[in-house]
Order: C-alpha cells, then structure tokens, then sequence
C-alpha cells in the first residue's frame, strides 16, 4: 500500500462557481449550500488554524478550493479568494493552496496566475476518458483536453490529482477501468474515485425516475473499484479518497447508487478476503489456520461483524481461524500459518 501521507486541508466549496453548463450528475447543494465570500473564508481560515495542535505538526496545511471550476470563475474573482489566502502563506501559517477544475481551464495565463499566487496542487475532472460517455454526462470537453491539461501541469511543476467517476450514464465498469489505465499512463500524483449517486435536483434525477438510467449496485461498485485500487497501487498512485465525504447534506439530497460512509474500507476488507481465499486454495486439508497482518489492518481482515472470518470458515470447512497482528508485515500483504509451513501474499498480486 502506498505510503502516501495527505496534508491537513481546509475545503473551501464555492457550489457551481465557473460552471458553464450543468452536468448531469451534479448537485453541488449537497454538499454545500452557499458560496462563501472572501470575508467569511478568511474567518474560516483562522478558526481553522486555530483548531490546529498548539505544538504544529509536520504535516503539510493547504487551503482547498472545491466546487464548480476554479479557473473557469472570472480572474478577478480568482484573485478574490487567492489574495485572501496570501497573509496566510506569507506568514508560514499555511503551506500552499489547492484547487479543483475542468481539464478545459488551464491555459497558459491560468498557469501563471495560479504560480503567482502559491497554488501547488491542482485536481483535474476528468471523469471519463470516454467522449461519447463525456457528451451523455453534458461535461463539454473530451478525454483529449484531459491529456492536454495533465501535460501541461507537469511542464509548470504542478502537483497533479485527477478524479474519475464510474458508474456514468453510458458507461460500464469495463469502460471505468478503461479510463483508469489511461490516467494511469499519464502518472498523476493522486487520484480520487467517485461511484455516481442520484442527487435529489441533479439532471440524473429525471433520467433515473423514467427509468433511463440503472445505478449501480453497491456489490457490482465494491467488485470493479477492487480492481481500481490493485491497478493504481501496482502503478504506485496514491488513492486520495473513494466515494464522496459524509454529510447531512447528502443524506438529504441521495436518492439512489451505490453510497456508503465506508467504501475504501469495504473494498479493502474484500480485498483481504481475497487474498485469504487465494491461499487457502492451496491447503486444502488444513482445518485450524492462523493470518498474520499489519496491525492497521487488522479491521479488513477480520471484516464487518467477522464477516471474512466466516465466510472463510465455510468455503473452507475449517474449525479455527485466528487472526492476528505482525509489526514487521507491509500493509495490504497477508501471511498465512499452516500446521506445516508459511505463506504469504500482497493484494497487487491478485489476479483481479
């Protein structure tokens, strides 16, 4: 598993801000209600701030600027909410700034603006890297402008994100992976991964009611995100986060798909159970058998309500299984101790 450490962020949401067009899944009322002005951002900064540890932390701080398509907003407005995150990196209190946009919003100038202003990290949206599934979900640009965007953040020394959404209208879990293998080859720094919901006022909202479109399953999510997550670790790429963050708010607006507050940690525990099933293929006589992994990991292998542990114990009729914790075992692998010998696996060697 990567080592990947993420910095301590503050989300800044300005719903909607730089949208030309409404694609058809969003409705960024979810997530948040009003668009924050610069005054209000900048209390929000120092009560943030102030949250923080007394003694500091090591740990990198940004300021993020999600919602809508940050360089698509007017540049005046841009330099609005930058200017008011500027007496911050002056002063050490944050580190640098980070904001989320269409692949269709980085020229040259934006570039330049972005640098002047301390912005490290950019997150790209690309969703899809399907035009036909791009053209359906009304996104207004294409898997070329994604490959473009990524280019040229690299040649400016932008840390870059990408996020892709499976699950689009149009599309298939085939396609989704389609998609990653091509965001693979670009070498992003990080990547999110969004399974679609049906939002209450979202475009997709119609669509699903007159039975156009077919979410998918919460298990059908949880097998082809599986894979997702073996590719990009094979690939070393960090997963920033799966799935959107819980909230009030969108548990007012969710209607259908496949939402769950925990779905990085369901995919890894199907994971371990994986990799538990690869082998125990191989000892088919034992009937007490003992899994060793690193201690962080220890929830996954067990599963919800020992869910591994028992659907262990009847494919393989065995009467005792024990788990437990070994330092020195890298996250994501799993070692197994038979009466005889041990055995270990990593889940990039799983054969998804």
């Amino acid at each position: 598993m990567s080592p990947f450490e993420a910095p301590i962020i503050l989300s800044i949401f300005l719903p909607h801000q730089g949208c030309s067009n409404r694609c058809i899944f969003c409705n960024q009322k979810a997530i948040a209600h009003e668009i924050p002005s610069p005054q209000k951002i900048c209390q929000s900064i120092q009560s943030f701030l102030l949250s923080l540890p007394v003694k500091g932390t090591a740990r990198e701080i940004q300021v993020a600027f999600y919602g809508g398509s940050f360089t698509k907003m007017e540049t005046e407005t841009q330099i609005a909410y930058l200017n008011v995150t500027r007496p911050f990196l002056l002063r050490s209190e944050i580190h640098s700034i980070r904001i989320s946009t269409r692949p269709d919003g980085l020229n040259e100038t934006v570039l330049s603006l972005l640098k002047e202003y301390g912005v490290k990290t950019i997150e790209v949206g690309a969703q899809s890297m399907i035009n036909e599934v791009l053209s359906l979900c009304q996104r207004n640009h294409t898997k070329e402008d994604t490959l473009s965007a990524v280019s040229r953040l690299r040649q400016w020394g932008f840390e870059v994100g990408v996020h892709l959404m499976m699950g689009l209208l149009g599309d298939t879990p085939e396609g989704f992976l389609h998609s990653l293998d091509q965001i693979i080859s670009l070498r992003p720094d990080f990547v999110r991964l969004h399974p679609t919901l049906v939002l209450r006022g979202s475009p997709l909202e119609a669509i699903w009611l007159q039975g156009n479109y077919l979410p998918l399953s919460l298990e059908e999510t949880i097998h082809c995100l599986k894979k997702a997550v073996v590719r990009l670790e094979r690939a070393s790429i960090p997963i920033a986060r799966i799935g959107l963050q819980p909230s009030l708010e969108l548990k007012e607006h969710l209607l259908a798909g496949p939402y769950h507050p925990a779905l990085h940690q369901l995919i890894d525990s199907a994971l371990f159970f994986d990799m538990a099933q690869t082998l125990l293929k191989d000892f088919p006589d034992e009937t007490r058998v003992t899994f060793f992994c690193h201690p962080k990991d220890l929830s996954n292998l067990i599963g919800y309500r020992r869910e591994n542990i028992s659907k262990l114990k009847r494919q393989f009729h065995l009467g005792e299984v024990w788990v437990k914790e070994r330092e020195e075992l890298k996250r994501g692998s799993l070692l197994l101790q038979t009466s005889n010998e041990e055995v270990k696996i990593d889940r990039t060697s799983l054969d998804l």
